[in-house]
């Protein structure tokens, strides 16, 4: 059945500035790192998409080896992609990365010039796309200079395979050296996607301070600490979650979920209800509430998800107390 995408689709979504460029995100973009895989439904995944879209998410994140196996992710979004959004190409933001392992061999891996060009060659092909509008080195490289790294994504945008580049995971003093490189080559970095949650704070030691200071957004991955901030974990670990699953791809594993941490959940849940939300809106909207966030990245397994998240935009703002009581049940 044919796809027209909801005429109000722009009318539900706060779309934020990404630092100092010209580009806006929403406040709530999709990634594709489960639930697109060859293991996954296609018809699943085919709602999950129209459903983001019909609600003003404009952004699809995904990587050269989310699936799985990897490349699986990409591929298929390139097959509903084409039977769905292909009309739609110039009101997406679509983005990729490279930086872990991805094919056999010393190529196949990190930050060289070979195989971030190599990388992004294949996904434009699985994708069925002539460009992304973000394409983000994965994770620091420790053996590659950041400058022949950073000097490759320049490069990249010059060849009009990318609109923008962006960095992740990169720590701070890291992440200030390659904005700093990028800048001179005259091809700002728009954003860093960092792990940020109630539960996985580093970023706040001086990641955020440098992104403000340098104009460059930020666009977390895992606010939901991959489903332990959600009502899910409420009465133990669930035999259909990803902690039970072991499905691998950086997953949760079982052991994470610790009676102490599952009290937390427990607390934290109480103060979301107080709120009128679910513990997952509140975890949300607790990552939305810096300005220097300018999106947060949701995975979703069905469209009620994406529509269940998208209410974290309702209500972002805490108040003093609520950030103590919140601090206190973390600590």
């Amino acid at each position: 059945m044919s796809y027209t995408a909801s005429s109000n689709r722009y009318e539900q979504m706060e779309y934020r500035r990404c630092g100092n460029s010209g580009l806006m995100l929403p406040a709530v973009s999709l990634g594709l790192w489960h639930n697109f895989g060859d293991i996954d439904s296609m018809d699943k995944a085919r709602d999950i998409l129209r459903t983001a879209f019909d609600h003003g998410i404009t952004h699809f994140d995904l990587a050269n080896n989310y699936g799985p196996p990897p490349g699986s992710a990409e591929k298929n979004f390139g097959q509903l992609f084409k039977a769905d959004f292909l009309p739609y190409r110039d009101e997406l933001i679509i983005s990729t990365k490279a930086g872990w392992k991805m094919w056999e061999g010393p190529y196949g891996d990190w930050g060289s010039r070979k195989y971030l060009v190599a990388s992004l060659d294949q996904s434009l092909k699985r994708m069925g796309l002539d460009y992304v509008d973000i394409y983000y080195h994965h994770r620091p490289d420790p053996h590659t200079p950041l400058e022949e790294t950073m000097s490759t994504l320049d490069l990249i945008v010059r060849q009009g395979k990318a609109l923008y580049v962006g960095i992740s995971s990169y720590q701070p003093a890291e992440a200030a050296k390659a904005i700093a490189i990028l800048r001179e080559l005259g091809t700002p970095c728009l954003i860093h996607q960092p792990k940020y949650s109630m539960f996985e704070r580093w970023v706040e030691n001086g990641l955020l301070d440098v992104l403000e200071r340098e104009g460059v957004g930020c666009i977390p991955f895992s606010p939901l600490a991959q489903g332990m901030l959600t009502n899910k974990y409420l009465k133990g670990v669930p035999t259909d979650s990803r902690a039970a699953s072991h499905r691998g791809n950086g997953a949760m594993e079982e052991d994470q979920v610790t009676p102490e941490k599952l009290d937390k959940v427990k607390r934290l849940n109480v103060l979301a209800e107080q709120r009128g939300q679910s513990l997952a809106q509140m975890a949300l909207a607790w990552v939305l509430k810096d300005p220097r966030i300018t999106s947060v990245l949701i995975g979703a397994s069905k469209p009620e998800q994406v529509t269940d998240s998208l209410q974290c935009i309702k209500n972002y703002q805490f108040s003093s107390e609520e950030l103590a009581l919140i601090e206190g049940i973390l600590r």
